[in-house]
This record gives structure tokens, sequence and C-alpha cells, in this order.
């Protein structure tokens, strides 16, 4: 009968064990299953570190209509930064600009032709009112023309590394479009990028001018009140608080539409202290029409929803903290025979909500194997990189795999004196005597 009780009691216990280690299990749950997002082609990116959380044919080229428009808005900032032109400098509109903005059937401010502007003027009405005749006007007063605009846009994209991009004008309208005034391309071309493309470009915005947000986050301003040109503009991208979908965090970027791009959106929403960029490219397969399809903020909160609840921002590694493996690195000529290692940089990775302590993958490569003294605590020593431990496959946008810091000395090593030297080279002499010694011993009896 024990032996039964006993048997009994041990199958009893191991069944105990393993519903506890069932119930454990949430607690070390990845996140959820992604979205399936009704685009030809969308990403989701965590801003500050560009760790992609979803993508689906993120690297397709596609058109991407007037979100051409953030490429214009980062060449006007750099300028504006480097003092070659002013907020309150004046814009001729030319005949072409005029034109254009005349078609109400398009995104427009009314210009009159010959009239003066100001650049903040015709940015805020590009920026929030997504008006092609004011992108047109500043595309000719930064370069002397839309076509060696497009250059400039074409130079930049290959400088911020944004991959596969084809630009032929600055508003993101088909060429058909123009009045027959197109300057490069055929008469049906249109910009393109890959959604992975756009948001590199959305987190350089973002990154190198942040003030774009301020311009990009408002809702209503009316263009020129007080005059004949006064117009009402209400922002298109209807995310952002006090819209029509509107969703608390968001504060840009840009929208777009024309037949080839379909529905286009590039979002960008803060919750919980971490900043999630988002893009769609042909919402919906393209059904739909105008402006007011709600297509692409569908499939845009689709994505946010999963990136806020199921990922957060996590500090891994602070500036200054010991480095586990290894420990130290060996110097030589010092006081001390080694010097600890400790990160260069803080490293902050995005986990998953529902994980506890991150587990991490690192590596540690120096530069030498053997440290020269002296050693200046700071000194960079080599590279470390950080990763989750089994992590996804996704990646950074910029095609990287893992986080990379500097690995530095956590100490001053000072040089050893001569006769500190001396003696050390002494000993290591009589040592090499002793097992000579030793050896020839041995040899006797062999």
């Amino acid at each position: 009968m024990n032996k039964v009780f006993k048997k009994i009691g041990a199958a009893f216990l191991a069944g105990a064990l393993a519903i506890s280690s069932l119930v454990a299990v949430p607690n070390q749950a990845l996140a959820a299953d992604a979205p399936n997002v009704n685009a030809s082609a969308a990403i989701a990116i965590e801003e500050s570190t560009g760790k992609i959380l979803y993508a689906k044919d993120a690297d397709k080229l596609l058109g991407i209509a007037s979100m051409t428009k953030m490429m214009d808005e980062y060449i006007l900032l750099q300028e504006i930064k480097a003092k070659k032109i002013n907020w309150t400098d004046k814009v001729t509109i030319s005949e072409y600009a005029h034109k254009i903005s005349q078609d109400t059937s398009l995104s427009n401010v009314p210009l009159k032709l010959g009239e003066e502007y100001t650049v903040e003027e015709l940015y805020e009405a590009m920026a929030i009112y997504s008006a092609n005749g004011a992108a047109i006007a500043l595309s000719e007063k930064l370069a002397g023309s839309e076509g060696k605009f497009v250059e400039l846009m074409n130079k930049k994209a290959k400088e911020l590394k944004l991959g596969e991009f084809r630009f032929v004008n600055s508003t993101g309208l088909n060429n058909s479009d123009l009045k027959g005034m197109q300057q490069v391309g055929d008469k049906n071309a249109e910009n393109q990028m890959t959604a992975k493309g756009m948001a590199k470009l959305a987190q350089h915005l973002i990154q190198d001018y942040p003030e774009v947000l301020k311009t990009a986050s408002i809702t209503k301003k009316d263009f020129r009140p007080g005059t004949s040109d006064r117009i009402a503009m209400s922002n298109w991208n209807w995310l952002l608080p006090g819209l029509i979908y509107g969703r608390e965090g968001v504060d840009g970027l840009k929208t777009g539409t024309t037949d080839y791009a379909g529905m286009c959106l590039t979002s960008t929403a803060t919750q919980n202290g971490m900043r999630v960029i988002t893009v769609v490219l042909h919402a919906n397969g393209g059904k739909g029409s105008g402006q007011h399809n709600s297509a692409r903020f569908d499939e845009t909160n689709k994505m946010l929803d999963y990136a806020f609840g199921n990922f957060k921002l996590a500090e891994v590694q602070q500036k200054g903290s010991k480095i586990a493996k290894p420990k130290t690195a060996d110097v030589s000529g010092g006081k001390e025979e080694s010097v600890p290692l400790t990160a260069g940089q803080n490293v902050t990775l995005v986990v998953p909500n529902a994980a506890g302590k991150p587990n991490l993958e690192t590596k540690v490569t120096l530069k030498n194997k053997t440290v020269e003294a002296p050693v200046k605590k700071g000194d960079k020593l080599g590279t470390m990189t950080v990763t989750l431990k089994g992590g996804d496959s996704l990646g950074y946008v910029d095609g990287k795999n893992v986080e990379t810091v500097a690995v530095t000395a956590g100490a001053d090593v000072e040089e050893s004196g001569i006769m500190s030297r001396a003696a050390k080279a002494v000993g290591g002499f009589f040592k090499g005597i002793g097992n000579y010694v030793v050896d020839g011993v041995k040899g006797w009896f062999n």
C-alpha cells in the first residue's frame, strides 16, 4: 500500500508542478500576433532606435503621392538651419505655381501670379493643407526650378540611404496633373518609394528637425487671414486629436492620395514615452476614393494599437556600468595587469510589454587582445553588440540586426615605472630559468 501511495503522491506532485509551470507562462509571453494590415505595403518602427515592429512588403517600390512633401520639408528645414534662407524671405509666384494653385480639384491654396508670399506662409500651406502650388513655389525658391529641386531630392534620398526611390516632381502628383509643365520624367510619371524608405525619411525628419511636428500637428489654420487670399486650411491627417478619427498622442506627419498611389499615410504618435512611426501605402488595396476615406486611418490604427499594446522601451545597460563577459581586458606595461570594461553609452532596446527582465545576448569585440598602458578611464577599447535572446528577425530600419555600443575602460591604469618593469622582466627571466632547470632535471630521468 505504501508503494502505491508513493506512486500516487509522485504523480500528483509531477502534475502540480506541470500545472504551475503552465500558469507561469504568460509572464514570459512574447508580443501578440501581428495585425493583418490591409495595404499594399506597411511598416511600423520605434523612432529612437529604428527597431521594426511590423512590416508588410516594406521594400516594395510604390507610389507615395503627397507624402513626397516630407522630403520638401526636410530640404527646406535644412536650408533654414544653415541660414541660407529665412522664414520671412519673399517668394514670387511663377506662372507654373500659379496655374497649379488654381486647380481646385487638387489640394491647394490660391496663389496670385507675380505676388509675393513668405516662405513660412507657403511652408504651412504645404505641411498642413498639402498645397501643391505652394510646394512648387518653394521648390523654385530653393533651387531655381522644380527640375533642379528634383535633383536635390534625389541627392538627399541617396545621402539618407532611403533605399529604392524615384522623384520626378516636388508635389507627389502624377505628372499628368501638372498642366503639361512637368520638368522631369514622362507625362504619366509619379514619385515612388518603399514603406521602409518613407519610415526612414520620417525618422530623419523628426530627429534632425523636430520642429516639423509643431506644424504637422496643427489641425486648422487660416491661410493669409484678412486678405482676399484667405482660405481655411484643415489638416488632411484626420488621426490628429480633435479631428474625425482623432487619436491621443498623434502629432504628424503626412497624407497622400493619387489614383496610382492610392490612400497613403505616414503617421507618428507617442505613448508612455515611446514614439512610433507608421507608414501605409495603397491602403485597402486602393478601394474607395478621395481624402475622406477612412482606410488609411483604420489600417494605421491597427499598427499603432499593436505597437503600443505589445512593446515598450527598456534601458538594458547604463553608460559606465560594468560589462559581465568579459569583465576585464589585459593590460601590458601597466601598474595593473587588467582594466575593467564598461559600457560607453546607454543601451535601450524595444522589448515585449509582458516580458520581465530582458534576457540579452551580448558579444564584445576588443580592438586589441592586450591594451598598452597608460589607459585612461573612458578610453574606447572596442564594441559590444546587444540584442534580445531569441528576438525576432525584423531587425532595424537602417538594415542592422543588433544594437552596437562602445566598450570603454572603467578605470585609469598608469604605466609602470622603469624599476617595476625591470623587476617584472627579471622575475620573468628567473621564472624561465627555473622552468628550464626543472625541464632539464626531468630530462635526466627520461
